[in-house]
């Protein structure tokens, strides 16, 4: 049996990875310094973004304990992935340093192995651990900051509804030509709003319709003036049900041409209202699908702001797992040149490339709030650039 084993083994060996010495070597050393990595940098994430908070709620709020360390565990998971990359730095230039300051590098050199050769395990992990912080960033950060919040609320007695209450405000354009040659501008063709809301039924809407004149293609006019007392959402017939209004309808001029009074009208509006209403999750507790989801619900809304933030948090959020190739690349080139380096000053080093980094990559990302840059250039530039110094410090390594 155990000869049949073997032969089965053998015979499906030759598609499997061959992993040498030398890389089982290296990948070893770079796994202690992460694992030490990930323990102090999210501790030190961790006690500074949310333990002095929580220790205030306990003493000022008083916050019982036990929900204390329930919402710490919660906010764990969102410090660890924040760790990963600095930890993958730290990692690779401690691992490579002490290969150098002991010699190590200078033997495996002589045998006839490149630099180039001596990164790929550090290369390799680092796309490893991006994609674990991918996918925790995607399955686990946010629906634990989601119930963290929820966890929080509900402990000091201030639970808010998932659903925005009051002042449902959501504006509607399109773009209209201007003609003669001008660009498209976008137009005002709908206001829908709303004063409260509880989970189900609006209540206290204006809606203002504005549609293109007949007379002036390119333009737009009020149309019509829609004022009820409530409305539900009909979801069989796809369709808004006001009870209790007036419509008013509005001449060319401006002057009412008509005034009708209704217990109960359908109206085919959007649904956007009543989504936007339903998603009061910060930013922090989406991931890219629900993130995506939402850019598409405000797209109507014409708030520029607003959506151009949306897509710079989204290119943010792919482009955060790939920080561990560049900080993997970087300390890996710092590692190699031939230096005496300790512990303390591989974790200085270690600090001082962070805080460059994610300085760099703050003024990108206002940058792209403010619209000097493309929302994909906010997010990228940083790792592009992160990408090509860890390049130039393994070519002028090498040499």
């Amino acid at each position: 049996m155990k000869l049949e084993i073997s032969k089965t083994f053998n015979s499906f060996s030759w598609w499997l990875p061959r992993i040498s010495v030398m890389d089982w070597y290296l990948t070893k050393e770079l796994i202690g310094p992460f694992l030490f990595g990930v323990g102090l940098f999210s501790s030190v994430g961790v006690t500074v973004g949310a333990v002095f908070e929580l220790v205030r709620r306990v003493t000022e709020s008083g916050l019982p304990y036990t929900t204390a360390i329930q919402i710490f565990l919660l906010k764990m998971p969102y410090f660890i992935v924040l760790s990963f990359p600095m930890s993958m730095l730290l990692a690779s230039l401690m691992a490579y340093s002490r290969m150098s300051s002991d010699s190590e590098l200078v033997a495996l050199r002589s045998c006839g192995i490149n630099i180039y050769r001596l990164v790929v395990p550090a290369v390799i992990m680092s796309l490893v651990v991006t994609g674990m912080t991918f996918a925790m960033n995607e399955l686990v950060v946010p629906a634990a900051n989601y119930q963290a919040t929820i966890t929080l609320d509900r402990a000091l007695k201030r639970e808010k509804p998932q659903f925005q209450q009051k002042n449902i405000f959501y504006p509607e354009f399109r773009k209209v030509d201007k003609g003669n040659g001008q660009s498209e501008e976008s137009v005002l063709i709908r206001l829908f709003y709303a004063e409260e809301f509880d989970g189900k039924q609006m209540k206290g809407l204006t809606i203002l319709d504005r549609s293109q004149s007949e007379e002036r293609k390119n333009q737009t006019t009020l149309n019509q003036i829609i004022s009820s007392e409530s409305a539900i959402w009909n979801p069989a017939q796809n369709s808004w049900d006001f009870f209790n209004g007036t419509v008013y309808i509005v001449a060319p001029d401006g002057s009412y041409r008509n005034i009708v009074r209704f217990e109960h009208q359908q109206l085919l509006l959007p649904r956007a209202p009543l989504d936007l209403a339903t998603k009061a999750r910060d930013y922090g507790e989406m991931n890219i699908a629900q993130a995506v989801e939402y850019l598409n619900l405000i797209r109507a809304s014409g708030d520029e702001q607003k959506i151009r933030k949306l897509k710079v948090r989204i290119q943010e959020k792919y482009a955060l797992p790939f920080v561990c190739i560049v900080f993997g690349l970087v300390g890996a080139a710092l590692g190699t040149k031939p230096q005496k380096t300790g512990r303390a000053t591989s974790f200085g080093i270690s600090v001082m490339v962070i805080f460059t980094y994610y300085v760099f990559s703050f003024i990108t990302s206002s940058m792209g709030l403010k619209a000097i840059l493309t929302p994909v250039m906010a997010a990228w530039l940083p790792m592009i650039c992160g990408l090509g110094v860890g390049g130039l410090l393994l070519v002028r390594a090498s040499r």
